[in-house]
């Protein structure tokens, strides 16, 4: 997770995470979407499903951006907002 918030107006905080399949990225999302919608909260838009390499969920204040490994690698989302504080990390399971 890293803090945005003083580096653009989208969101506050993105949340980069990885599948290891498209099939799993999907699976991911899918729970990701539940979870928001079980607490109340509302998902404005989801894009790149289909494609399942690269998908992202807003959720206002909070971006979720769920990937595949090799686009992970590519667009290495990390450094190009690593100035933002990174808030959390999960180790990989």
């Amino acid at each position: 997770m890293l803090d945005v918030s003083e580096r653009t107006i989208l969101a506050d905080t993105f949340a980069i995470v990885s599948g290891r399949s498209k099939i799993q990225t999907r699976a991911i999302a899918d729970a990701i979407v539940a979870a928001v919608e079980k607490n109340g909260a509302n998902v404005s838009r989801v894009e790149g499903y289909n494609e399942g390499t690269w998908i992202l969920i807003d959720v206002g204040n909070l971006i979720v951006h769920v990937f595949a490994p090799e686009q992970r690698t590519f667009y290495n989302l990390e450094r190009l907002w690593g100035s933002g504080i990174k808030m959390a990390s999960a180790e990989r399971l």
